[in-house]
């Protein structure tokens, strides 16, 4: 098995409602070591991180750029900076709302020691479920991405890439291309989309400035708490959950209870033809992939 590191970033992770210290958890029990750069905070996030006394945890301070609002790339600035200090051969990469079930650690462990044996693979690809609402829902259809690179060689190569959703590299020559990359049954469980709604509020806010002006944010962004009806289509989810955030789950029935699965937004006609196609095909249209998948 190489050495493997995880990286991760936050900022304001408390106030915005993050399940940040169970994806860092997760991160220590399958790494060597966690690198999280910790932006600029003001509600007691780099304390709870220390309050932690993870061994194998390394904090590196960082200064967010408020007035880069290009693309949402300070997103990606911010994880570059904990990918430079990583030093295993490869790296694990969660954001603070993405958790991996302990069902899956053996799996995992086992595809990047596998992947590390094969020349011709540079990065793993896991399968998403985007949760929305409450942690009994998932949303489903072309409108929420299926899956991405969330491990890959430590070659010093990589970058995370526009609004760090995904990575590239830099060949020889200097020139960015995508990662080759293989697909795994290992499952982000992304959460987020189930916060308390004064905490999306407050994310939403943060989040739309790394895109938009103010402007923007004040013809678009809702002033009340009620929480966005954005989904298009949602799936009751039967399965468990990963236990580091069972007393989350539970913490947070008081609002969870409330949420309603019928209030969502109504789907275009193209994404129900698109999603109708993939349902019966598995073959989602025009679909973006940050990466070069290899068997």
């Amino acid at each position: 098995m190489p050495t493997l590191s995880g990286i991760s970033f936050i900022r304001n992770g408390i106030e915005r409602g993050y399940p940040f210290m169970e994806a860092i958890q997760t991160l220590s029990v399958l790494c060597d070591e966690v690198i999280v750069a910790v932006g600029d905070s003001t509600d007691g996030t780099r304390q709870a991180m220390v309050e932690a006394g993870l061994p194998n945890l390394r904090i590196v301070e960082t200064q967010w750029d408020d007035n880069n609002r290009v693309g949402g790339t300070e997103l990606a600035r911010q994880t570059n900076i904990a990918l430079r200090h990583a030093r295993g051969e490869w790296c694990l990469y969660l954001q603070g709302d993405e958790l991996i079930h302990e069902d899956d650690f053996a799996l995992l462990r086992d595809e990047i020691a596998r992947a590390d044996r094969d020349p011709r693979i540079e990065a793993l690809l896991f399968t998403w479920l985007h949760f929305y609402g409450s942690y009994d829902y998932i949303g489903v259809g072309r409108q929420w991405y299926r899956r991405e690179i969330r491990a890959f060689r430590n070659t010093g190569r990589v970058l995370s890439w526009r609004d760090a959703q995904g990575f590239r590299t830099r060949d020889d020559r200097g020139r960015i291309r995508k990662l080759y990359a293989r697909q795994t049954a290992v499952r982000i469980f992304h959460y987020g989309w189930v916060r308390h709604p004064h905490a999306m509020q407050a994310k939403q806010h943060a989040f739309q400035r790394l895109y938009h002006d103010d402007a923007w944010l004040v013809a678009h962004l809702p002033q009340s708490a009620d929480f966005p009806a954005t989904c298009y289509e949602l799936a009751r989810y039967t399965g468990t959950h990963p236990a580091i955030m069972h007393p989350r789950i539970e913490r947070d029935r008081q609002w969870t209870v409330m949420f309603d699965p019928n209030k969502r937004s109504r789907k275009p006609l193209l994404v129900a033809i698109s999603d109708w196609i993939e349902r019966r095909t598995g073959w989602r249209i025009g679909e973006y992939r940050n990466f070069i998948e290899r068997r």
